[in-house]
C-alpha cells in the first residue's frame, strides 16, 4: 500500500472514531439521566470520575503515552480540573435533576461562545464578526429557550446548565492564559484525577459517603457507562486521534454531541421539546457552529 493510501486509511478510521465518540458522549447524558433516578449527583460523579480517571490512566500507560506534567504546571492542571471536571460534572448532574436533559445539553453546549468572550476579556483575543454573530445568536437562543420557563417560577436548571458552560469555558481559557505546555492526553488524565479528588471531598462533606449500594442493575450499568465510556475511554480515543484530523473535521464531531444527546433524550427519555426549545436549540447550535467551524482555528477544550 502506498503512503498516500495508508494516510487516507488512517484519516478515514479517525473520522469514524470521531463519529462513534460523538455517540458515546451524546449517550453519556442519557446514561447519567438514568443513573440519577436512583443516586445523587455527588455519588454518580464520584463513581463516574473515579472509573473514568482510572480507565484513562490505564489506557495511556498501556499505550506508552507521556503523562508527565511539566514543572510548575501541577497547580494549573489542578485549577482546570476543579472547573472542567468537578464543577462541570456536579453542575450537570443537578441540571439534569432539576430540568429536562435536552435543555441542559443545549445550554451547556453554548460553551464555545463563552470561551470566545472570555478569550476576548482575559487574553485580549480579537472578537471578530463571526464571534459577535455567535454571541448574538447565543443570547437570542437562550432567551427563546428560557423565557417561557419563567412563567412557572425561576428554573434552577438554567443556572446549573450555564454554570456547566462557563466552568468548562473558564478552564479552557485558563490553560491558554497560563500558556500550559502539558500534552493534551496527559492534561485530560490529570484533570480527571484532580477533579475526582475534588468530587470525593465534596461527597464526604455533603453526603458523608457515596451511596452506591444496593442499586438496580440498570443503574449500575448506567454508572459504568458514564465512567468507562463517557469519561475514560472516550477522552483517551479523542485525544489520541484528534491530531490526525483537520480542525474542522474534529469540530464537526464536537457539534454532533448535542444533536445526538437531544435526539436520544427525546426518543429514550420521552422528553418532548416545545417550539421554543427547538428554536432555542437551533440558534444556540448555529452560534456554536460559527465558533467551532472557523477555518484555521485550533480548539483545545476537553470535549464532554
Amino acid at each position: 500500500m502506498s503512503q498516500p493510501d495508508a494516510k487516507r486509511d488512517v484519516t478515514a478510521s479517525a473520522k469514524l472514531l470521531v463519529l462513534l465518540l460523538a455517540f458515546a458522549w451524546g449517550f453519556n447524558w442519557i446514561a447519567a439521566a438514568v443513573a440519577l433516578r436512583e443516586v445523587s449527583p455527588w455519588s454518580l460523579r464520584f463513581a463516574g470520575a473515579g472509573i473514568g480517571a482510572s480507565t484513562l490512566f490505564a489506557a495511556a500507560i498501556l499505550t506508552g503515552h507521556n503523562l508527565r506534567v511539566p514543572r510548575g504546571e501541577h497547580l494549573h492542571v489542578m485549577v482546570a480540573g476543579f472547573f472542567n471536571v468537578a464543577a462541570f460534572q456536579i453542575l450537570s448532574g443537578f441540571a439534569q435533576l432539576s430540568g429536562a436533559t435536552s435543555r441542559a445539553i443545549v445550554i451547556t453546549y453554548s460553551m464555545p461562545i463563552w470561551a470566545t468572550l472570555l478569550g476576548w476579556i482575559l487574553l485580549g483575543e480579537r472578537l471578530n464578526k463571526t464571534g459577535t454573530l455567535a454571541f448574538a445568536l447565543c443570547v437570542a437562543g437562550l432567551t427563546v429557550l428560557v423565557w417561557p420557563l419563567f412563567a412557572d417560577g425561576f428554573p434552577p436548571f438554567v443556572v446549573y446548565s450555564l454554570g456547566c458552560a462557563l466552568s468548562w469555558a473558564f478552564a479552557t481559557v485558563y490553560m491558554k492564559w497560563v500558556k500550559a505546555t502539558i500534552e493534551p492526553l496527559a492534561n485530560a488524565a490529570w484533570q480527571l484525577l484532580f477533579g475526582f479528588l475534588f468530587i470525593a471531598a465534596g461527597t464526604l462533606v455533603f453526603e458523608g459517603a457515596p451511596r452506591l449500594w444496593p442499586l438496580p442493575g440498570e443503574t449500575m450499568l448506567a454508572i459504568l457507562y458514564v465512567g468507562l465510556f463517557g469519561v475514560g475511554l472516550a477522552h483517551f480515543l479523542w485525544w489520541s486521534i484528534v491530531g490526525r484530523l483537520p480542525t474542522i473535521t474534529a469540530s464537526l464531531g464536537s457539534l454532533l454531541v448535542p444533536v445526538i444527546g437531544v435526539t436520544a433524550s427525546t426518543v429514550l427519555l420521552g422528553e418532548r421539546p416545545t417550539v421554543p426549545d427547538i428554536v432555542g436549540f437551533v440558534l444556540i447550535f448555529a452560534a456554536a457552529a460559527c465558533v467551532l467551524l472557523q477555518p484555521n482555528v485550533k480548539h483545545t477544550e476537553m470535549p464532554e
